[in-house]
């Protein structure tokens, strides 16, 4: 397997910390990319020019963290992250989603920052910060739980990326229960390996 990857994407975090915990890190090929100059061959696998992007063995391009996960947990022999069905399954896709919807913000906005300042472009990233906000909050009244599951991996890549990007605003103050959860959680190898650098 081939991956089109940015060492900092917390996406990208995801897919690894995923591949680690199914023991398959040693099948991929890691391909450094950078998105923003839509390489031909990215652009060969995937036409969003999106990082993530995983070719299969088959040849098979997939795109999207969440599509690549599901694959890498369909190969190997390890338990599964993705719960196949009942309210287990239910739970871990609910706190993927929750995590992805942090990351889409907080990668948004803090490409948002950036740019000259205007309003319409504070209100944009003023709602990017509530939407955070209100996530934590949400999993602050309901963290994760320790099982190693899709959910809890994709909430520790969040928490993670925020802690990267974002270390001025202490998410921990405002979510000691979160905080002691992400404590624990990030000692399992797949986060433990992936954390962040640059």
């Amino acid at each position: 397997m081939k991956l089109f990857y940015s060492a900092t994407s917390p996406y990208v975090r995801k897919v690894m910390a995923c591949a680690i915990t199914r023991g398959l890190d040693g099948r991929i090929e890691k391909v450094p990319t950078n998105p923003h100059q839509s390489p031909p061959e990215l652009l060969a696998a995937n036409p969003l020019s999106k990082v993530p992007c995983l070719v299969t063995d088959d040849g098979l391009a997939l795109f999207d963290s969440p599509v690549i996960c599901e694959y890498l947990d369909s190969r190997g022999e390890a338990l599964p992250l993705f719960p196949s069905h009942g309210a287990a399954r239910w739970r871990a896709l609910k706190f993927q989603a929750m995590a992805d919807g942090i990351l889409d913000a907080a990668v948004t906005g803090r490409g948002e920052l950036g740019k000259p300042k205007e309003a319409a472009r504070d209100a944009t990233i003023a709602r990017f910060k509530a939407a955070i906000s209100n996530t934590l909050d949400a999993l602050e009244a309901d963290p994760p739980h320790r099982l190693v599951d899709i959910g809890s991996i994709a909430v520790a890549c969040a928490l993670g990326y925020l802690d990267f990007r974002y270390g001025s605003d202490p998410w921990r103050e405002r979510c000691p229960k979160l905080a002691a959860w992400y404590e624990a959680f990030a000692q399992n190898p797949g986060i433990a390996q992936t954390v962040p650098q640059g």
